[in-house]
C-alpha cells in the first residue's frame, strides 16, 4: 500500500470528519507507524534493519516523505538521531531492530537522556507470543531501557499504535523533554487493524508539565535581584532547550550583571560580549567559578548545580549566598544544593515574566555596587587563566588549531560537534560560540563517539551550513565506520582530530593524580587516518605542522561537497587547564603545570 505525500491530508481529514465504520480504512500496524510519522513532520529517520522490523521497513519502502539514512551501527543512528535534535529543536527519531540492535541503541539513548534531549526510539520486538519464552533476538527493551528514559511503550495491540505514538512525541518535546522509547512487536506491525486517523490532540491525565512560573515567586526572585551587590547570572542547557537565549540576553542587558554558560549551555549568552565569563566548572575560567563562589544573589537558570559545576558542595556553601532557581523540572531543583527561590516553569516564560516585571519595577539596580563587582572581576579575569605558550614552532599547539577554526568560521553559518575528552574542553574554551544549538556534545553521559553522528545528523538538517567535527584520535575510533554512511548521503562534514597519540584526559587525571603512571593510555597501534579516509571514500590531510593548521583549514572548507578528515598531530603532553581536582572547591584550580 502506497503512503505518498499526497495522503498526509486524507489522513487528517478522516480523523475530523466522522465516517460510517464501513469506511474506515484497515492499515497494517507497520503502515500507521509511518503515518504518525508523516503526522509529526518527521523528515528523516536513522536506523539499521533486521528480523522483527522488517514490516516497518517495508512500509518504508513504500513511502517517499521520509528519508531513513542507512547507519553502521545503532549507536550512531540513536547518536545521528540527538545531534539532529540538538540542532533543530524537533524530536530526532531512530529505529532498530530487537535484541542487539536495541542494546546496542542503550548507549546514545542514555546520552540523549542525561542531556534532555527529545527523541522517539522505534525499537523491534519479538511476536507478542514469544515474548518471554527467550526467543531468538529478544531482549526486554522496556525493562532495559527503564532507567535511562522519559517514558518507554511496549504496544501490544496495533490499534493502540497511533494512540501510543501521539504520546510518545507529546511527552519527549514538553516539560523536561527526553527520549522516550516505543516497543513494537513483529506480530503487531504486520496486523492489519481499522485506521481512523492520527488523533489531533493528547489528554495525560497523569503528566501535565508546569510552563508557567508562579507569578510571587518570580516577584520575589525579581526583589532580591534588583538588591543585589553581587549579582550572577549561571545558565545551563535549559536556556537552549527552552529556545530562551533572546530572553536571556535581555535581562543580562536590563541588569547589567556577569553571565555564564556550562558546558551545555555554551552559545546561550555571546561569548564575544564583556558581561559574558566564559565557562565555569571544572575546566572554567578563574572569573566564572570565583564570580560563583563570592557573589552574594544567585540565579540558576535551567541547569542542575552538577559535580563538574559546583565542585565540593560543602567547599560551594561555605560562602552565604542567596539562590533563585529557575527549571521546569521540579526534582531538580534544591537536589544537590538547598535554593532560596525556587521557580518550577519554563525558562522562557519565566525569564519573559521577569523581563516585563524588570520593566514595570520602580527600583533598579545598585550602580555603584555594580561597578565595584565588576572591579573585582576585572581582576580575575586579567590573570588570563586560558593563556598558553604561542611561542613553540615545533609542534602544533590544540589550543591554538581550536582558536584558528573560530578566527575562519566566527562569522560563517558554523556548527561545532565534539566527542569527549581534552580536545572537548579545548573547544569548549577557545571556541567562542555567539549563537544558540551550534555547540553539540555530550555532558551528562560523556560519550566518546557522539562527534561523527552528530555531524551527520546536523548536515542532512542545515545541508547549507558547515559542520565542523572537533575529536581525538581514541574517540573518533568508536564510530568511525560512519564515515562510510557520510558517503552513502552526502553529508560533506570536516573532521578536526587532535592526536597525541593518547586517552589524552585519562592521561592527564594519571599524570595529576597517579605520578604519571599512565596504565593503557598510549594509543600504540594507530591507523594511518588519511588512508582511513580515502578508503571510505573521502579527503584525508595529515598535518604536522603549526604554521600549516590554517592552510589546511583552508583548503577543507573549499572542499564544500567532500567529507576531509584532518589528522593534526598535537603535542602530547598538552593539559586542559584551568583544572578542578576531584572533591576540591572551584575556586581551588590548577591553573597550568606549575601548579602540578
Amino acid at each position: 500500500m502506497e503512503i505518498s505525500k499526497a495522503e498526509l491530508a486524507s489522513a487528517a481529514t478522516a480523523s475530523a470528519s466522522p465516517k460510517s465504520s464501513n469506511a474506515v480504512p484497515e492499515l497494517r500496524g507497520a503502515e500507521i507507524l509511518v503515518k504518525a510519522l508523516q503526522a509529526e513532520n518527521v523528515k528523516f529517520i536513522w536506523g539499521y534493519p533486521g528480523g522483527a522490523v522488517l514490516h516497518i521497513y517495508d512500509a518504508f519502502y513504500k513511502q517517499d516523505s521520509i528519508q531513513h539514512v542507512l547507519v553502521r551501527h545503532e549507536q550512531a543512528a540513536v547518536h545521528a538521531a540527538d545531534g539532529y535534535a540538538r540542532a533543530t529543536g524537533d524530536v530526532g527519531v531512530a529505529l532498530v531492530t530487537s535484541g542487539p540492535g536495541v542494546t546496542n541503541a542503550v548507549t546514545g539513548i542514555a546520552t540523549a537522556y542525561m542531556d534532555s534531549i527529545p527523541m522517539v526510539i522505534i525499537s523491534g520486538q519479538v511476536p507478542t507470543h514469544a515474548i518471554g519464552m527467550d526467543a531468538f533476538q529478544e531482549c526486554d527493551a522496556v525493562g532495559i531501557t527503564r532507567p535511562i528514559v522519559k517514558h518507554n511503550f511496549l504496544v501490544k495491540d496495533a490499534k493502540d499504535l497511533a494512540d501510543v505514538l501521539k504520546k510518545a512525541f507529546h511527552i519527549a518535546r514538553s516539560g523536561r523533554p527526553g527520549p522516550v522509547l516505543v516497543d513494537i512487536p513483529k506480530d503487531v506491525s504486520f496486523k492489519k487493524v481499522p485506521y481512523a486517523g492520527y488523533p489531533a490532540t493528547v489528554e495525560m491525565r497523569s503528566y501535565n508539565p508546569v510552563r508557567k512560573g508562579h507569578g510571587g515567586q518570580i516577584r520575589k526572585a525579581l526583589q532580591l535581584l534588583l538588591a543585589a551587590k553581587r549579582p550572577y547570572i549561571y545558565t545551563g542547557g535549559g536556556v537552549l532547550l527552552s529556545n530562551a537565549s533572546n530572553e536571556l540576553r535581555t535581562l543580562v542587558d536590563m541588569l547589567g550583571c556577569p553571565v555564564t554558560n556550562t558546558l551545555m549551555g555554551l552559545g546561550a549568552y555571546p561569548a564575544s560580549d564583556r558581561k559574558f565569563l566564559g565557562m565555569l566548572g571544572m575546566h572554567g575560567t578563574v572569573e566564572a567559578n570565583n564570580a560563583m563562589q563570592n557573589c552574594d544573589v544567585l540565579l540558576a537558570v535551567g541547569a542542575r548545580f552538577d559535580d563538574r559545576v559546583i565542585g565540593n558542595p560543602k567547599h560551594f556553601a561555605q560562602n552565604e549566598r542567596k539562590i533563585i532557581h529557575i527549571d521546569i523540572d521540579p526534582s531538580s531543583i534544591s537536589k544537590r544544593v538547598k535554593v532560596d527561590i525556587p521557580i518550577v516553569g519554563d525558562v522562557k516564560d519565566v525569564l519573559s515574566e521577569m523581563i516585563s516585571m524588570i520593566r514595570e519595577a520602580t527600583t533598579k539596580p545598585d550602580a555603584a555596587a555594580l561597578a565595584a563587582w565588576w572591579d573585582t572581576i576585572e581582576g580575575w579575569r586579567s590573570r588570563n587563566c586560558l593563556s598558553y605558550d604561542r611561542s613553540r614552532t615545533d609542534v602544533i599547539k590544540p589550543q591554538y588549531v581550536v582558536e584558528t577554526l573560530w578566527n575562519m568560521t566566527k562569522d560563517a553559518d558554523t556548527y561545532i560537534t565534539s566527542d569527549v575528552g581534552q580536545h572537548q574542553m579545548w573547544a569548549a574554551q577557545y571556541y567562542r560560540f555567539d549563537e544558540p544549538r551550534r555547540w553539540i556534545n555530550s555532558g551528562g553521559l560523556g560519550t566518546m563517539g557522539v562527534g561523527i553522528p552528530y555531524a551527520m545528523g546536523i548536515k542532512l538538517a542545515k545541508p547549507d551550513s558547515e559542520v565542523f567535527c572537533v575529536t581525538g584520535e581514541g574517540s573518533v575510533q568508536m564510530c568511525i565506520q560512519e564515515l562510510s554512511t557520510c558517503l552513502q548521503y552526502n553529508t560533506p562534514i570536516k573532521i578536526c582530530a587532535l592526536n597525541n597519540r593518547y586517552l589524552g584526559m585519562v592521561r592527564q587525571w594519571q599524570e595529576v593524580e597517579y605520578e604519571g603512571r599512565y596504565s593503557h593510555s598510549y594509543m600504540d597501534a594507530l591507523p594511518n587516518f588519511v588512508k582511513l579516509a580515502e578508503a571510505y571514500g573521502h579527503v584525508g590531510m595529515l598535518i604536522e605542522r603549526p604554521q600549516d593548521v590554517e592552510p589546511a583549514l583552508r583548503e577543507a572548507r573549499k572542499l564544500k561537497d567532500r567529507t576531509v578528515f584532518m589528522d593534526f598531530r598535537t603535542d602530547p603532553t598538552e593539559n586542559v587547564f584551568p583544572m578542578v581536582q576531584a572533591g576540591k572547591g572551584i575556586t581551588e584550580m590548577l591553573l597550568g603545570a606549575e601548579d602540578l
